[in-house]
Parts: C-alpha cells; sequence; structure tokens
C-alpha cells in the first residue's frame, strides 16, 4: 500500500510517499519551511502546498508534534498554541481533501522503528525515546501502539525527566557525553523500574552519538540507537494511515 507520509516539526514540514510494506520511499523526500507563527491556518496552507507537490489523491498520514486524541490536538510543541483543542486531523483533511490521519510524532517514530528499524523483528514491549530538545516517547507491545504517552514529562529529581537528560540540557550545561551519559542512564533505570520492558531505543539528533555515551549506559534493558533516523517519523506516519485505512493489516 502506497501511502504519502507527513512529518510536521517546528523548522519543516516534510514528506515522501511510502511503500508501507517494506518501508521504502518511493519518492524522494520534500521539504518546506515550518510558517513562523505555525497557526493552523499557516500549516494547513503550507501543507495543502507539500501535498499539491506529490499531485497526491491518496491517504495521507502526519506525524504532528501534539498529543493527539481522536484527531483532536490536546497539546503544541513547536508549534503556535492556537492548535490547542482543534481538530486537527479534520484541519488537515480539509486543507487537501485526502484522507489523513493524524498520529503524535513520537509515536509515529516508534511505529517505524518497531517494524522496519531498530526494533524490527523483535518481540515484546519496546519503548523508543526521542532525546533531543524534549523526550518524546512511543509505547509498543507486540506491534500495538499505546498512544500519546508522555514519558518525558515523568517527575524526576525534582522538576520533569526532560529537563534533566535532554540533549538540550546537554548543551546548555555544556556537559561532556559521558557526564551527560550518566544523566541518561539514571531516567533509563527510572523508566525501567516502571515499565520493564524488552528494550529501549535511542531516537532523535542523539541517537548518531551513541558511541559517544553508550559506556555510561548500565541497566538491565537492551538499550539501542535507532535505525531510520529523520525518515522515522514519515514512515511511522504512512504506517498509522495504514492502520488506520485497514485495522486488521496493522502490526
Amino acid at each position: 500500500m502506497e501511502v504519502l507520509g507527513v512529518d510536521i516539526g517546528g523548522s519543516g514540514i516534510k514528506g515522501a510517499i511510502i511503500n508501507t510494506d517494506n518501508g521504502e520511499m518511493l519518492s524522494e523526500r520534500y521539504r518546506l519551511d515550518t510558517p513562523q507563527p505555525a497557526t493552523p491556518q499557516a500549516v494547513a496552507q503550507t501543507f495543502h502546498r507539500l501535498v499539491k507537490h506529490f499531485d497526491w489523491k491518496g491517504p495521507v498520514g502526519v506525524g504532528f508534534p501534539a498529543v493527539v486524541q481522536h484527531g483532536i490536538a490536546r497539546t503544541a510543541a513547536n508549534i503556535d498554541k492556537k492548535w490547542i483543542g482543534t481538530d486537527a486531523q479534520n484541519i488537515l483533511h480539509e486543507a487537501v481533501g485526502c484522507p489523513v490521519t493524524i498520529v503524535n510524532d513520537a509515536d509515529a517514530a516508534g511505529l517505524a522503528e518497531e517494524k522496519f528499524g531498530a526494533g524490527s523483528r523483535r518481540d515484546g514491549l519496546i519503548i523508543l525515546l526521542t532525546v533531543g530538545t524534549g523526550i518524546g516517547s512511543a509505547i509498543i507491545n507486540d506491534g500495538i501502539l499505546l498512544p500519546n504517552t508522555e514519558l518525558g514529562h515523568l517527575r524526576f529529581k525534582g522538576g520533569i525527566a526532560e529537563h534533566y537528560a535532554a540533549d538540550s540540557v546537554r548543551k546548555k550545561e555544556d556537559l561532556e557525553w559521558h557526564k551527560w551519559g550518566k544523566r541518561l542512564n539514571e531516567y533509563l533505570k527510572h523508566v525501567e523500574g516502571l515499565f520493564y520492558p524488552d528494550l529501549f531505543i535511542i531516537g532523535g539528533g542523539v541517537s548518531k552519538k551513541f558511541a559517544k555515551y553508550q559506556d555510561q549506559i548500565n541497566i538491565t534493558t537492551p538499550v539501542i540507537p535507532a535505525k531510520l533516523l529523520n525518515q522515522a517519523g514519515i514512515i511511522g506516519a504512512a504506517l498509522a494511515a495504514k492502520a488506520q485505512m485497514a485495522p486488521s493489516s496493522a502490526s
């Protein structure tokens, strides 16, 4: 099944046509700058331009930087707060006229990594953590997504976890990789004690630097870096749309 996967981020809106049977990109990735401010109307217009670029009429999957419940945006991260409470899925559908499925961006990345990336051929409970400006999360058990987990917002060290262990904190406090790696390990140990997953996948920009802090990770659960990098959101959004169109084929 071919689906147009779209990843809406704070700086860019990216898309590509995806073969959801094998995760391959059937087109070049196309990127447009996210409008500033990223209001619903402005993002919808840019989304329309992106879909028109592909001359696309079929299903569209969208990874969106928000908690999304049944198409409704409940939060807004790196986009305008006017999105909160809106029917984001319908706004984007009306902008292009195609069937649109919208999913949290970290969940999209998790779906892709579980199906075609670092978590492929792995059974059980997988937790993907996207570590960047904050910490996003996706929990997938035997191919079934538990949507909208916000494990970066867990109470931790007198605050919230992402204020202690996000990559932005490493940069802000000018921490060496090994010192930051100890912080990440503390956080992983905390999450491990809550969920006892079979695998942690570390996504986000720090996944490419895994060797720099790998030695500081000392927990029972295996921890590996993500593989799909900046393609994960696009591929996972397409998978979410496929699942929405044909629930019996979701995996």
